[in-house]
């Protein structure tokens, strides 16, 4: 299922309303998801072999961490993240400027001629290697086939009353097309 990109990220704690977050494809919504953008991003670093090495260590921790507390939203995140430092650090071996497309963005740029061992493959492969790790992690596979079941399989509108009914407030909010009665029901 696609990442939805329409929720109020500026008013929901995804710690307090699991059942909003949406796994989604790759790194989406890996810099939208608090508070854990706000834990994990400022160990994120690539520049060289050893920044992304400690970058690498401590987010994978953070992972370690998230799983400990049955936090798979946050495991989740360290998994898109350590994706992104993999990702991000490969376009910068293939294009030391980082722009893979000409500035029409009709023509792929050539590839540095370095682009399978340079500084920054050399960081991609680091951050790979954790990555790996995550993505073969029984647990990681059992607790997000768990997560996708129980709330990606819902309707949307069904994930929202559940958010909006488990704590008395309604603190994630969405909108929706239908309008709805003060107690949230479809008029």
């Amino acid at each position: 299922m696609k990442f939805n990109y329409q929720q109020d990220f500026s008013n929901i704690d995804f710690r307090q309303h699991p059942e909003l977050y949406q796994v989604g494809i790759g790194e989406q919504g890996v810099l939208l998801v608090e508070p854990y953008k706000g834990e994990i991003l400022p160990y994120w670093r690539f520049r060289t072999p050893d920044i992304a090495r400690e970058s690498a260590e401590a987010i994978y921790a953070l992972y370690l961490d998230y799983k400990k507390r049955d936090d798979f939203v946050g495991m989740d995140m360290a998994r898109k993240f350590i994706q992104m430092g993999c990702t991000r650090s490969q376009r910068y071996a293939n294009h030391s400027n980082g722009r893979k497309w000409s500035e029409d963005h009709t023509v792929v740029l050539p590839q540095n001629l370095t682009h399978h061992d340079n500084e920054k493959a050399v960081s991609a492969q680091i951050f790979k290697v954790k990555w790996d790790l995550i993505r073969s992690d029984p647990d990681y596979q059992r607790i997000m086939d768990a997560h996708r079941e129980r709330y990606e399989t819902l309707p949307h509108e069904m994930a929202l009353f559940h958010a909006e009914h488990t704590d008395g407030a309604k603190t994630a909010s969405v909108t929706s097309a239908e309008p709805e009665d003060a107690q949230g029901h479809k008029k």
